[in-house]
Parts: C-alpha cells; structure tokens; sequence
C-alpha cells in the first residue's frame, strides 16, 4: 500500500508523511500481485514500489542499447573528484524533511481514489487496490520544512551495478547480497539520505530531471506484468528453465544509461525507474535496515523521495537492484 494522495504532501527522508489535507492511506505502488497484503506505517512506501518480491532463497514467493551520450565520457555530466572511477561526486547541502506539491495526479489515480471515496461513502469497504500515487506534476519549487540543510559529500556509482554501459542492471538480488558485492570492492550500499540527494539535488526535485513526470525521460511507466512461476535469485533461475522463461517474460529492464535524459543533477543515471534500488536505513536492526527506492519500470511512482521499508534483507524481486556509494576522498 501507499499512502497518500492529495494537494500536499511532507515528505521525509523515510518516504511520505502526509499532512492534514491528505489522505492517511492509498493503495498501490506495487505491482498488483503477491506483494504482501499488510499496510506499511504511514511514513513509509508501498508494496507497488517494491513490485513482486520473494522472501528469501527458499521461498516461492515473496527498449535495448546504451545511448550514445551516457557512453561518450567526454559529454558525461557531473564531477568526479575525490571519487573511485565511473563514480560522481555528490557535495552539497541535503534537506531531511521536504514540501512538495502535487497539482496534477494521473488519471487512473483519481479514478481510484473516486471508487474508494464512494465505497466508503456507502459505508463500504474499500478492499485492496494495486493503483499506484503517481503525480504528473508539481509545484515548483519544493520548499525545505527543516531547520538546518545538512553538508554531504560522497560518491555515487554513475550507474546501477554492474555499473557498465551497454549492461542491464542486476535483479533478483537481496540487500544482504548487494550489501556483500558493494564491499567486495571497496563500497558500501547508499544510504537513505544519500539516495535522495543524488538523486533530487539541491533544489529537492520530485524526479532527477524535474517537476513534470516524463516516462520519456526515464524508463518508468511501462505495463505492468503479473509474475505467475515461482522465481528464484539470478545464479539459481538462469539455471532453471521455467524460472529463466518467466523471467525473460516480466523483464523490461533497459541497459543501464539508454536515456540519457534520466540523470540526476549530480550526473548519476537511471536514479527514478529502470530498477528499484536497495539502500540502508540508519538506525535500524536486521533483517529492517533494508529499503527500496528510486522506482522501476513499471507503473509505480518512480520519484526521489519515497521509500519502501517494509521488506527484509532477504527479500529479493524482478524489479530490485542496486548501486554503491563511498567516502569521497
């Protein structure tokens, strides 16, 4: 489920907290199937973030070619120094807690939200729904409700790992493993508040390129399609042919850097869609230091701020991915 709808929204380095003119729920932001049916705190993200996750490796359930822009690195945006190579610097002032003004919801959203509105007007109840909050526009500019700004500086892979032009990102991997392949080589997994700075700069933008939502820009939006075999992680279903069939049939991943258009105001790409990406949450005990953000390819938010906490560090999904962050030098 997430929550909320409305004119306004305070959003916060945990996800959405709706202020008193929203709703206190929504449905949605997952894709519409097997995510777990249990509505997250309302601080938090929804299943429809997430997509189709399953829960560990026992458990059953739980457009092509790079552009030649993201390629070229003499026409590659951002700075990289103080960084590891194919990295960008991230420096500056982070806001923790956000105002941001949606004027213009998508239309399958407003239809949703009518049918709930009248069930609930009838004394009725509303039952689950698979729609996700998706805002065609805001309010420019976002307004930083925290006291302090934050000074942050840190690297970023430019890409989703493996963090090479020309590859598709990883998927059906769990944060454990991320976590693991992150510090093979050095890095760790980003943080919460470093996802969102990466991602929405300095001006606190709702999507890396902007206020108006543009699946031209960014792979977001895409038909959504119901996962129906059982999935394993990537080693273990490349090896089993149904899984393989199956996942070559829900995959709508792009090869990392294809828009080049999708790239924050730091010069990373591919921060709002394509693949949710695990971060860590501060703060938190295992198996809950596992969140999920920036949005995949499907129907779903697919913004900067949101944040999917509601799934452990074993979890893993088609739509979940990552990339490391690390101490700039």
């Amino acid at each position: 489920m997430i929550r909320g709808v409305v004119a306004l929204c305070i959003l916060t380095a945990a996800g959405v907290v709706y202020a008193s003119a929203c709703s206190s729920k929504q449905e949605g932001d997952a894709a519409p199937s097997d995510a777990s049916s249990a509505a997250p705190p309302p601080s938090t993200a929804t299943a429809a973030d997430a997509g189709d996750l399953d829960a560990g490796d026992g458990a059953a359930d739980a457009g092509d070619g790079a552009g030649d822009a993201a390629s070229d690195a003499s026409v590659l945006p951002g700075k990289t120094e103080g960084c590891p190579p194919n990295m960008v610097l991230v420096e500056g002032d982070y806001c923790p807690e956000v105002l941001q003004k949606c004027l213009e919801h998508h239309e399958e959203f407003k239809k949703d939200e009518a049918r709930k509105k009248k069930k609930r007007d009838a004394g009725e109840a509303v039952g689950k729904s698979t729609v996700s909050e998706r805002c065609l526009k805001y309010e420019a500019p976002s307004v930083c409700l925290s006291k302090e700004r934050r000074p942050m500086r840190f690297c970023i892979d430019r890409y989703e790992w493996p963090n090479e032009v020309g590859e598709k990102p990883m998927f059906l991997i769990s944060w454990v493993d991320a976590k693991k392949e992150c510090e093979k080589i050095g890095k760790r997994l980003c943080t919460e508040a470093e996802f969102n700075f990466a991602c929405e700069g300095e001006d606190m933008l709702p999507y890396t390129y902007g206020y108006e939502r543009d699946p031209q820009k960014c792979s977001i939006d895409r038909p959504y399609r119901k996962r129906e075999k059982k999935l394993f992680k990537y080693a273990r279903c490349m090896k089993d042919p149904v899984c393989k069939a199956e996942i070559e049939r829900l995959d709508q991943r792009l090869p990392v850097g294809s828009m080049p258009a999708c790239v924050s105001p730091f010069g990373a790409f591919d921060l709002n869609g394509n693949i949710n990406e695990w971060v860590e949450i501060p703060k938190k005990e295992p198996p809950n230091r596992s969140g999920l953000k920036g949005g995949w390819w499907g129907p779903v938010r697919g913004r900067c701020r949101p944040t999917v906490d509601f799934h452990k560090e074993e979890d893993y999904g088609y739509e979940e991915g990552f990339r490391c962050c690390a101490n700039a030098r």
